[in-house]
């Protein structure tokens, strides 16, 4: 018969200290390396208040039409500001456009301004679209700038 040995059992111990270090330095790493960044695209819907009248719509709140039209060789025939016709004269949209926004003081908040949409011909030529965007968006008045209009998107280009 087999007698078993009566040695006492040997206890292992795991060492947690250099366990919790590890996972300090991880945790420290993971908070000096994270980097706070904003959302892709401006995602700020502006809904209509609720208002008592039968629901009209306010037309300061819709954006502004600019429509410019041209040939098939890409000039600039006319330009039209919510049903104006101005021609093709641009500084005649600018004095339009102040007449219609105003002019900002510097300094104001540009997320609550007016909006433009910008409709062109598909065989526009690209120089007049940047002339009409200089013409909406502002002027200088001796050092300062005056800001009109700061968003501004495009419809989709006719054929």
């Amino acid at each position: 018969m087999k007698v078993r040995n009566r040695q006492e059992a040997v206890k292992h111990e795991v060492n947690m200290t250099s366990m919790i270090d590890i996972v300090f330095l991880l945790l420290v790493f993971f908070v000096m390396t994270f980097k706070i960044v904003e959302m892709e695209g401006d995602f700020s819907v502006r809904m209509p208040l609720a208002s008592d009248e039968s629901g009209a719509v306010d037309d300061t709140e819709l954006p502004i039409k600019l429509r410019l039209r041209a040939d098939d060789s890409g000039m600039l025939t006319s330009i039209q500001l919510n049903e104006i016709s101005l021609g093709v004269d641009f500084a005649s949209l600018q004095n339009t456009v102040i007449g219609l926004v105003g002019s900002a003081v510097p300094g104001d908040d540009a997320g609550e301004g007016p909006e433009i949409e910008i409709d062109t011909d598909f065989h526009l030529r690209y120089e007049h679209v940047i002339e009409s965007i200089t013409a909406v968006s502002g002027y200088k008045e001796g050092d300062q700038t005056v800001k009109l209009i700061e968003k501004i998107k495009f419809a989709k280009p006719r054929r």
